[in-house]
């Protein structure tokens, strides 16, 4: 399987240079952060910046590869992902190597709405509100598995509440059907946090899978100093 995607990917790198290539890949990974299973290993995502350095988007292995190839790559930090090695260089008698890290920062246009545009504001869905929120009902502040977890808005929709992000909280589904159609003040449940609309860079890591430890330092060193992500994510990693 690693052998087959190894292939389609570096297939798209022998096309442009049209040089001859076997294929060979393995994932540069601590066993302790990382499980043995290659499908996984694979998966993991890939953080990608612009030159100054701003989060963009995730990745995977083969868009990096191809960033890489295309030299638009700046510089790249965290901790080595993969190595993929292709084949020999007809002219200077190398084999090609391309080494991909956590985190890398591309040149050219940036594409991040964040910076672009003042009034940016996430889509919402609720699997990133499930996160925002660290997974805790926002009623009784236990925390649960999100197939347990809802989406509540504080004030109904059927008293004028919008659904926008200062107006859903995460709920269990008992706190939710409790509250119904009332706002919290008249079911006499106390919310435990403000809502609120995440930045740009809160977003993306809102979106990551397995967010690594280094990535996850990178974007918090791009929260606002007063997000509420800051404890949250320490008492859930806690």
């Amino acid at each position: 399987m690693i052998l087959f995607l190894a292939r389609r990917i570096l297939s798209r790198v022998n096309a442009l240079s049209s040089i001859p290539s076997t294929v060979d890949v393995a994932a540069d990974c601590p066993e302790t952060a990382y499980p043995r299973d290659s499908a996984v290993l694979l998966s993991q995502q890939v953080l990608r910046t612009d030159v100054a350095g701003m989060p963009l988007e995730w990745i995977d292995y083969k868009e990096a590869v191809r960033l890489y190839h295309t030299e638009q790559v700046a510089y790249a930090c965290g901790s080595p992902l993969y190595r993929l090695r292709g084949g020999i260089n007809a002219r200077s008698g190398r084999r090609t190597v391309v080494e991909v890290s956590s985190i890398i920062a591309t040149i050219g246009h940036s594409s991040n709405p964040g910076t672009l545009r003042s009034d940016y504001v996430p889509p919402l869905n609720n699997e990133t509100l499930f996160k925002r929120d660290a997974y805790l009902c926002m009623y009784c502040g236990i925390r649960f598995p999100s197939q347990q977890l809802s989406r509540d808005h504080v004030r109904p929709f059927c008293r004028g509440g919008q659904n926008i992000w200062t107006n859903v909280v995460t709920a269990c589904r008992r706190c939710n059907n409790a509250k119904a159609y009332r706002t919290p003040e008249e079911a006499r449940m106390h919310l435990l946090a403000v809502p609120f609309t995440p930045t740009y860079a809160e977003y993306i890591y809102l979106k990551g899978r397995r967010v690594l430890a280094d990535q996850m330092q990178y974007l918090l060193a791009h929260f606002p100093r007063s997000s509420p992500l800051h404890v949250r994510i320490r008492e859930w990693l806690n």
